[in-house]
């Protein structure tokens, strides 16, 4: 490559110094804001749990170093003018292999295809660099470097192609993402910031609906919301001990520690929790939360009606009208659909919002039609998940 341009620095500083502030606000929006919980639970997986990720000093190290790594290349391939961005695409590259962290890496490392695509995405480049280098030699010793040119457009077109490059490379699975910033919450004992991350979303799996069962009860609030979230898996989810859901952040040992003991081997969560209540009884308000919310996530309302009153009291309805939320509305639904209810239970607001939702019903025989209109005004309640989830 020849590197002795006659055109001097100073030309293109423009050039040098635009792609340089994208680079650095990119990249410190996409560490800081969107991949922070990603990072942090790399390196807690990769360490082991031996190191965490500092919020603050990471970043700066490693946007220091990336940058060092763009400014060691130009000092090497000396690309100005049209093709300077070409000089950040190592640095891209490696952000983009850092933040391509799949959902389950936790379970095993494995390279994927970087073992091969890495080596020969540089090979590439050092290939598209010799040709910029070339045609470089035959540009215009003054052509206009100024920002509405065309080198200035052609250099930030570059940085656009690899910014999505990044983003198409990185993990981008938003419940993934909802759950380790879940998890983050959660070692930092922060409940409510636990239950905002994805709040608004219609989406979930079992490990964040795991999270936010638990992060719910530590907040005592499982019966009385569990359903404003979306709720996409069976009871034996709702705790790790079966294999079915896990954490990666958050220490499972924290989870078995709230409820007094470790499981002995991998069996189904209500198991698990039955042999913790007969051996502390002190738990019993949680695990009957947790046994009670099991219930109804697999729509077992007669076992519900049945156990309800072994943990809460039902002996008139005063203090049925203080059982959480989705227990009431359970109870409202089982009245409803029972021709010979063992517990009957009316509330006033609560039967007439019932009625409601049956004369809605009645209006929309299409189902997809009649399960919009029902979201649109009993989204969270019992009484949709029962029907239409």
């Amino acid at each position: 490559m020849n590197y002795n341009h006659p055109v001097k620095n100073s030309s293109t500083i423009g050039i040098r110094l635009m792609c340089a502030i994208v680079f650095l606000v990119f990249t410190t929006l996409w560490i800081t804001r969107f991949q922070a919980d990603v990072l942090a639970a790399a390196q807690h997986v990769y360490s082991g749990g031996v190191t965490s990720y500092n919020r603050v000093l990471a970043p700066i190290i490693l946007i220091a170093g990336l940058q060092l790594l763009q400014l060691a290349v130009y000092g090497v391939v000396r690309l100005r003018k049209r093709s300077h961005a070409l000089t950040y695409f190592p640095s891209m590259l490696i952000l983009g292999l850092l933040t391509d962290v799949s959902a389950d890496f936790d379970t095993g490392f494995s390279p994927g295809a970087w073992w091969w695509a890495f080596p020969l995405a540089i090979l590439l480049w050092i290939a598209v660099v010799w040709l910029a280098n070339s045609l470089q030699d035959v540009e215009p010793a003054q052509e206009p470097c100024g920002i509405f040119s065309m080198a200035m457009l052609s250099n930030m077109v570059l940085m656009l192609l690899m910014i999505l490059g990044v983003v198409l490379l990185s993990n981008t699975n938003a419940v993934f993402h909802y759950r380790l910033r879940a998890e983050a919450c959660l070692l930092e004992k922060d409940y409510h910031g636990a239950l905002e991350a994805g709040k608004k979303s219609l989406e979930s799996d079992a490990n964040l609906q795991m999270v936010r069962m638990y992060a719910l009860s530590c907040e005592n609030q499982l019966g009385e919301r569990l359903f404003t979230y979306p709720v996409v898996a069976g009871s034996s989810a709702m705790l790790p001990t079966a294999g079915e859901s896990r954490t990666t952040l958050y220490p499972l040992d924290s989870i078995y520690r709230y409820f007094g003991a470790r499981p002995a081997a991998a069996m189904p969560p209500v198991n698990y929790l039955k042999a913790v209540a007969r051996r502390d009884s002190a738990v019993s308000r949680k695990i009957g939360d947790y046994m009670l919310c099991g219930m109804l996530i697999d729509k077992h309302l007669d076992l519900f009606v049945k156990t309800l009153p072994m943990y809460y009291p039902v002996a008139d309805d005063q203090e049925m009208d203080r059982l959480p939320r989705h227990y009431r509305e359970a109870l409202v639904l089982y009245t409803h659909l029972r021709k010979n209810p063992v517990v009957v239970y009316h509330n006033a607001v609560m039967d007439e919002d019932f009625d409601n939702l049956q004369d809605l019903e009645s209006k929309y025989p299409d189902l997809m039609e009649r399960k919009g209109k029902v979201d649109e005004q009993y989204h969270g309640t019992y009484w949709y998940y029962f029907e239409y989830q």
